[in-house]
Parts: structure tokens; sequence; C-alpha cells
């Protein structure tokens, strides 16, 4: 396990700034239908492990489905850099793509069958 450390991240205009505390590594790769379509590379840590810096009154949020999850979105430039997932509520989904200093291609990316999320949410679970 590579060791904790904080890693800054944000929105394509600024205006959202958050950090995370995260170990660089693991990350999920969702094929529901919406994160298919943003493309996003899940870093699911708890909620102490991140801080927003900037940008609160600019973030937008979407639920849809059960409406469980808060995907949360820059008003300004429609990046979303991070969200309370569903599968894992008392936490924060940071997309890795939108984290400054992470080489995407070093990261250890599990795939998830979101598509079919009641069958296949007990694999992801056991993190944080």
């Amino acid at each position: 396990m590579a060791e904790r450390t904080w890693v800054e991240g944000g929105c394509h205009c600024e205006a959202v700034r958050f950090r995370v505390m995260w170990d660089g590594l693991a990350a999920i790769e969702c094929n529901c239908s919406i994160c298919s379509m943003k493309a996003y590379v899940h870093v699911i840590v708890p909620r102490e492990r991140f801080e927003l810096l900037s940008g609160e009154a600019l973030l937008s949020t979407y639920r849809f489905g059960t409406e469980t999850a808060a995907h949360q979105f820059c008003s300004v430039c429609g990046v979303a850099p991070f969200y309370t997932p569903r599968s894992h509520p008392a936490s924060v989904d940071v997309n890795a793509r939108c984290l400054d200093s992470t080489e995407i291609v070093q990261l250890q990316v599990t795939p998830f069958d979101g598509a079919n999320w009641e069958e296949h949410v007990h694999r992801i679970q056991g993190s944080p």
C-alpha cells in the first residue's frame, strides 16, 4: 500500500477545488449509464479524508433512480469532480480524472458492473 497523501483537484474552470487524502492506487471504473457517459474513474474515500476548498456555492446536484446518490457538478463548466455514491453514502467518490497529480495509467482500476448494480454492489461495498 502506498503512503497516504493529500492530493488536490477540481473542475475544468477551477472554480470548484478540493483535496483528498488518498493512497493513489485503487480505483473503480463503472459501466452504468451515468458513469459511462462521464468517463468517471472512482476513488471512494471516507468523508473525513475529503475537504472542499472552494466553489461550494457553484455546485449543482443531480439525482436520479433511487435518488440516493448525489451527483455534484460545477454549474460553470459542467465537470463532475466528486459525488456522494449510492454504494457508500457516508463517503465521497472523487473522479480520479479531476485530480491534479495523478497519472490515470498508473491506477489499479477494477471494473464494476454498475449496469447491473443490485447484483454486483457487494463487490465494492467492502471499500471505504
